[in-house]
């Protein structure tokens, strides 16, 4: 008989387990953001003082593959973003990792 992963674990445990994922995906945007702002804010620089030169180009890529790594990491090996408020999505976990 196979065993769920809440069967082992306290209430507890189960609520430490949820906010670790919550806080994951909520970090997740907080990457979000900062990369769309700092972006921002570079290609304004260079189309101010450097028009020939797209150099913010190639900080908007390699940020955005570890953007990406960060998005498949919360995203892809957890699941989805659901809700928005923090203690919704901990609740939502926890039941998720009840039924499993």
């Amino acid at each position: 008989m196979e065993k769920n992963l809440c069967d082992n674990m306290s209430e507890e445990n189960l609520y430490s387990l949820a906010e670790k994922r919550v806080d994951e995906k909520i970090g997740f945007y907080h990457h979000l953001y900062s990369f769309i702002a700092v972006n921002l804010i570079l290609a304004v620089i260079n189309v101010l003082f450097s028009k020939g030169s797209w150099w913010f180009l190639w900080v908007t890529f390699f940020w955005g593959i570890g953007l990406v790594s960060h998005f498949i990491k919360t995203f892809i090996v957890f699941e989805k973003f659901e809700e928005k408020h923090r203690d919704k999505m901990i609740e939502k976990e926890m039941e998720k990792l009840r039924k499993e």
